[in-house]
């Protein structure tokens, strides 16, 4: 059998996940591919050196991670792909969730490829942890962290968990399986992952999933939380429409949802649900938190020389509930009307009408607004490091979280 190309060996490794982590048919093969594990029983990976500690009985399966310490998880060498991490954490609290850094390194470069909050990066939005499974992350029964994304690498792979908060996390159970393979593509991409979060957002502006990021790849999907601003009283906040914006796009993007419910599979409002593309993790009307996901993998998002992943921050409410917010002076800006089959579209007329104004319909207000919005964004790209900003400082990720 002929050894494959690093890229075919990456492809079928993203395809295999579609089938349950399997990276090729089960009965072939796959020449010159070892399997390893990394875990605090074999630090290193070797072959032949797993289970050493305690003569041979369960010697190292966990570790502490005081305040302001690195633990490394995986320090490999070689090309291969990264299959798989399952870890597990005893302080599984909102704040050390998002206190919590975990960085990925790929090919020896200085500055991670991926940077973000512990429970974010695996899919727990806010740090609200509930049982969920979707393509590429599960947390089977709220208490572990799990992740299937193929994660590939030509010379070296570094992750890295950095405790972040005010106190030592006592303990921290890991593994990281990868294979090895002789043979390395370059054209292969590598796996990024960025954190961003805007408490409020600014109001008439775009929230960024993705700031521009310059190179080829693929834009894999993201989490989104959000935290409703009650100065709002209750109305629905999740009229956004996703927009992406690929190669060269300025003005208008080439890609443009309708709405965020609508943008993960859903309509008309948005409960709790989790499937394997898309899904809402926490619906909490009561306190106004809402976290939800969506993976673009039988919808591919390509580019060839850059990516932007917005998400405007846009409301809605009947019309008489919005103008007695306008009236209260809670900030605003009322952007369109819509009784159906008439849809007034505020902003294209000169002057903007208000909405007291007689000649505008009753029926549903949208309208730009402000919320604390954060979100994670999984995409991949033809170089080992993005030149996006640095992830943020953990008093930033952690305010207002709950313990």
């Amino acid at each position: 059998m002929k050894s494959r190309g690093f890229g075919t060996i990456l492809g079928m490794a993203l395809c295999g996940c579609l089938q349950h982590g399997i990276s090729q048919e089960l009965y072939q093969f796959p020449e010159g591919t070892q399997t390893r594990w990394q875990s605090f029983e074999n630090r290193t990976g070797e072959k032949g050196k797993a289970g050493m500690e305690n003569r041979g009985a369960k010697g190292h399966a966990m570790d502490v991670v005081p305040a302001g310490r690195t633990v490394t998880l995986l320090d490999a060498r070689g090309s291969g792909i990264v299959r798989r991490m399952w870890i597990t954490i005893s302080d599984r609290s909102q704040r050390m969730l998002r206190g919590l850094k975990i960085e990925a390194y790929w090919d020896g470069v200085e500055k991670p490829a991926v940077s973000a909050p512990f429970g974010d990066f695996f899919g727990v939005g806010l740090g609200r942890r509930t049982p969920f499974e979707s393509e590429f992350f599960s947390d089977p029964e709220g208490r572990s962290f799990n992740c299937c994304i193929p994660m590939p690498f030509r010379r070296s792979a570094r992750i890295t968990v950095t405790n972040e908060s005010d106190r030592d996390l006592p303990m921290i159970f890991y593994d990281v399986d990868y294979t090895l393979s002789a043979d390395a593509d370059p054209g292969a991409l590598y796996f990024h992952c960025y954190w961003n979060r805007e408490n409020p957002t600014v109001l008439e502006q775009d929230f960024q999933i993705l700031p521009k990021v310059t190179g080829k790849g693929r834009f894999l999907g993201m989490n989104v939380g959000v935290r409703a601003n009650p100065a709002y009283r209750g109305s629905w906040w999740g009229e956004g429409e996703v927009k992406v914006f690929l190669d060269g796009d300025s003005v208008f993007p080439t890609l443009c949802g309708t709405g965020t419910e609508d943008y993960i599979g859903s309509a008309w409002g948005q409960g709790k649900f989790a499937n394997r593309f898309q899904g809402c993790t926490v619906a909490d009307e009561q306190k106004a938190e809402w976290a939800f996901y969506r993976f673009h993998v039988p919808d591919p998002i390509y580019f060839e020389r850059d990516c932007r992943v917005v998400l405007p921050q846009i409301g809605g409410n009947a019309k008489e509930k919005v103008i007695e917010m306008v009236n209260a002076g809670i900030p605003m800006k009322p952007i369109s009307v819509h009784n159906a089959p008439v849809f007034v579209k505020l902003l294209e007329m000169d002057p903007v009408p208000d909405l007291s104004d007689p000649g505008l319909p009753d029926g549903w207000v949208n309208f730009y607004r402000q919320d604390d919005v954060s979100a994670t964004a999984y995409f991949y790209l033809d170089r080992p490091q993005s030149g996006l900003p640095a992830l943020a400082p953990a008093d930033v990720r952690t305010a207002g979280m709950e313990e």
